[in-house]
C-alpha cells in the first residue's frame, strides 16, 4: 500500500480541484468554467446571500474575474448544467443525470427524501400527481405561481401554498420535474422532457452499482485522496453502499488504497495521481466549495477546524456570520466573516482571524484578494469594521 504524508495529500487535494494553476490573467471565459467543472464535478447551490450566491465563489476562487451570468447561461439556457441533489441542491453537468437516477428511484419507490417531503407522497399520492399535471399543463411554474393555478381546486384537493410546495419538492427529488431557471433565486419548476436535453434523457440507466462506481471514480478524482466517509460524501452515497464499489475498484486497478499519515481509515486515490511539489495558490473559499465542505476531511488535510456558524446564535459566534477560509500557498492560514454592503458599496469584513501558524505576509496577501473579490463584486472600496486578531494588520495592508 502507498503511503503519503499529510503534505502531500494536502497537494494532491489542492491539484485536484484546480487550485495548482494559475488564474488567468483576464477574465475567465466559459471554456474555463467548464475546466472549474472538470475539477469540482458539480457545484453547491445556497440560499444565503450576504456576500455573493455560493455557486458563484468556487468560480472566483479558481479563476479570478469572470461573469457569473455566463454560469446561468451554461445552466439554464444551453443546458450544460442542470439542478438536482448531487451534494446537496447542486448545479450538475447533465452527462451525470444517468448516474442520479438511482437517487430518484430510491425517492420515488422509498420515499428517500426529507421527512415532511417523504410524509406528504406517502399520504397523499394523488395531490402529487394532481401538482405534478398542473405543471405539464400550466408549467415553467413558480411555487408561487402554482398557488394561483391551486386556489381553484380547495375544495377537491384541501390545498395550501405549503403542500403545493412541499409536492413540487419530492417531484423534483423524483426527477419527474426539474429547474427550468431561477427567478430571484425561486425555482421555476418545469417537465424534465422540455428543460433537459433529449440525448441526455434517452441515455441508458445504469444500476445502481454500477452509479455509485462511477460516482466515487468522480469522487477520487475531484478529491484526489479521500477515505471512504470522503468519497461516499462527495455525491452523498451512504458509506456503507459505497465500500463495496470502492473495493471492487480497487481489485479492478481504477483505484488503489493508500495511507496517509497521521489519518486512522485507509483512503483511496487514482492510480499514478501525480503529485505536485509545491502549490501557489491564493483564494477565498466559500464555506460550500468542494475543497473544504466535508470538514472532518478539512481538519485531517489542512489542520483546521472550521463550523458555519450562521445558525449559531451571535452571542455565541466564534468568527462570525458568513467565514470564508483564506488559502495561501497550501495552507488554510485565515478566516474572514465578509458582507457586501451593497448600499454603502463596500465589502465589510466584519473580522479576520489568523491561524497559529500563518506566515508574516498573511495580511498582504488577503487584502490583495479581498480587493479582487469587491472590484469583481462592483464594491468600491474595502473596510474592516469588526474583530479579530488579523484586523488591524488588515487594516494597515488595505491602506497600503
Amino acid at each position: 500500500m502507498q503511503s503519503m504524508s499529510v503534505a502531500q495529500a494536502r497537494r494532491l487535494a489542492l491539484a485536484a480541484q484546480g487550485f495548482q494553476r494559475p488564474r488567468p490573467t483576464v477574465p475567465a471565459d466559459r471554456r474555463q468554467l467548464r475546466r472549474v467543472l472538470r475539477h469540482t464535478q458539480l457545484i453547491q447551490i445556497d440560499s444565503v446571500n450576504v456576500l455573493m450566491r455560493a455557486h458563484y465563489l468556487p468560480g472566483w476562487s479558481r479563476l479570478g474575474a469572470y461573469e457569473p451570468a455566463a454560469l446561468d447561461r451554461m445552466a439554464y439556457r444551453d443546458r450544460e448544467l442542470f439542478e438536482y441533489w448531487g451534494h446537496e441542491a447542486s448545479l450538475v453537468p447533465v452527462a451525470l443525470h444517468p448516474l442520479l437516477r438511482w437517487r430518484m428511484k430510491r425517492a420515488e419507490e422509498k420515499f428517500e427524501t426529507w421527512g415532511r417531503v417523504a410524509r406528504l407522497a406517502r399520504e397523499r399520492p394523488g395531490y402529487v400527481e394532481h401538482v405534478l399535471a398542473a405543471v405539464g399543463d400550466h408549467g415553467p411554474l413558480t411555487a408561487g405561481e402554482l398557488a394561483v393555478e391551486e386556489e381553484r381546486n380547495i375544495e377537491d384537493w384541501g390545498w395550501n401554498w405549503t403542500d403545493a410546495k412541499t409536492a413540487l419538492e419530492f417531484l423534483f427529488w423524483t426527477g419527474r420535474v426539474t429547474t427550468r431557471e431561477r427567478r430571484n433565486f425561486e425555482r421555476v419548476y418545469d417537465l424534465p422532457e422540455r428543460v433537459i436535453p433529449r440525448a441526455v434523457l434517452d441515455l441508458p440507466t445504469p444500476t445502481e452499482e454500477e452509479a455509485h462506481r462511477q460516482l466515487l471514480l468522480l469522487a477520487a478524482q475531484s478529491c484526489g485522496v479521500g477515505t471512504a466517509g470522503d468519497l461516499a460524501d462527495y455525491f452523498r452515497i451512504r458509506t456503507p453502499l459505497a465500500r463495496p464499489r470502492l473495493a471492487e475498484l480497487v481489485e479492478e486497478g481504477q483505484l488503489e488504497q493508500v495511507a496517509v499519515q497521521g489519518w486512522r481509515n485507509p483512503a483511496y486515490a487514482l492510480p499514478g495521481a501525480p503529485i505536485p511539489r509545491r502549490v501557489e495558490a491564493r483564494a477565498l473559499l466559500v464555506p460550500f466549495d468542494p475543497l473544504i465542505w466535508e470538514r472532518d476531511r478539512t481538519e485531517r488535510l489542512f489542520g483546521f477546524r472550521y463550523r458555519v456558524e450562521i445558525y449559531v446564535p451571535a452571542p455565541r459566534r466564534v468568527h462570525g456570520y458568513y467565514v470564508l477560509p483564506f488559502l495561501l500557498g497550501d495552507a488554510l492560514v485565515a478566516r474572514v466573516d465578509l458582507k457586501s454592503d451593497r448600499q454603502a458599496g463596500v465589502l465589510k469584513v466584519q473580522a479576520a482571524f489568523a491561524e497559529p501558524a500563518a506566515p508574516a505576509h498573511t495580511a498582504s496577501a488577503l487584502a490583495a484578494e479581498l480587493r479582487g473579490l469587491a472590484a469583481w463584486l462592483g464594491l468600491a472600496d474595502v473596510v474592516v469594521a469588526g474583530p479579530g486578531d488579523l484586523a488591524p494588520a488588515l487594516t494597515v495592508a488595505l491602506r497600503a
